[in-house]
């Protein structure tokens, strides 16, 4: 479908979780249409060999302290790329617009002159709830969803509201939570939530290789490396994972 992205377009692009058939079948067609992509570190292998040969893949992949390519770098790799005539696809994991930082990248293609739109994905914590059959919000229990990430932009320390977070009608979607989880547990609690408020741990979510953990919030820093390993780790906190009678299983995860 060449016609899908104009010579000198770029499309921010959700890949969502890892999955292949949890693509938008927008994101399976813009993919398909381009004639470069450039692609972060967490799009999955069966995402990739949707992208035919012809198209050149660019990998501009940023992980927590291992920053390959600087944000500014890859701003000027899209100017250049769609000033040159190319159909340009930037494949992000999840949803471009959760913690994507989509909007530098439109912001530096809008400086340029250049058209840029975005092709929405499946966000990873809606895939974890689903993959554990459970809700994110729950009636009478959790009216809300917050979305939090707990990190930073390099030298800096997250500037997070803690006692605003800590609040027992809402779930928490924490994404990139694996390093933070000693202190999501210690600063949830310090502002009230019980230690046995109910937490799922999701890594490689939506993959053959995925892991769930359900556990509660004062042994969460062991459900994170028992589940995530060296991996990002996404963790939902709150009343809503304790739906469907789901079992808390903290004892089995504390005798290992």
């Amino acid at each position: 479908m060449p016609d899908l992205i104009s010579p000198g377009e770029v499309w921010l692009v959700g890949a969502g979780p890892g999955d292949p058939d949890l693509l938008t079948r927008k994101a399976d067609a813009l993919i398909r249409a381009a004639s470069v992509v450039f692609y972060d570190a967490l799009i999955g292998a069966g995402i990739l060999d949707l992208v035919p040969r012809s198209t050149r893949l660019v990998p501009v992949g940023k992980r927590s302290g291992r920053h390959a390519t600087r944000q500014d770098e890859i701003n000027t790799l899209l100017v250049e790329a769609a000033l040159s005539g190319e159909r340009v696809v930037r494949l992000k994991g999840g949803d471009p617009s959760i913690f994507g930082r989509s909007t530098e990248e439109m912001d530096a293609l809008a400086s340029a002159g250049i058209r840029a739109r975005i092709c929405p994905g499946v966000t990873a914590a809606s895939a974890a709830a689903a993959s554990a059959g459970i809700s994110l919000t729950l009636r009478g229990k959790a009216r809300q969803v917050r979305f939090v990430t707990t990190q930073a932009q390099a030298g800096a320390k997250a500037a997070i509201d803690w006692p605003a977070l800590a609040d027992p009608a809402a779930t928490l979607a924490l994404y990139m939570g694996r390093d933070a989880a000693p202190e999501i547990r210690r600063r949830l609690i310090e502002h009230g939530l019980p230690g046995d408020t109910p937490v799922l741990v999701a890594s490689d979510i939506s993959l053959p290789t995925e892991r769930l953990a359900h556990t509660r919030l004062d042994l969460l820093p062991l459900a994170v490396d028992a589940t995530a390993g060296s991996g990002p780790a996404l963790i939902l906190v709150g009343e809503a994972v304790r739906a469907r009678g789901v079992a808390v299983h903290a004892e089995a995860l504390a005798n290992g």
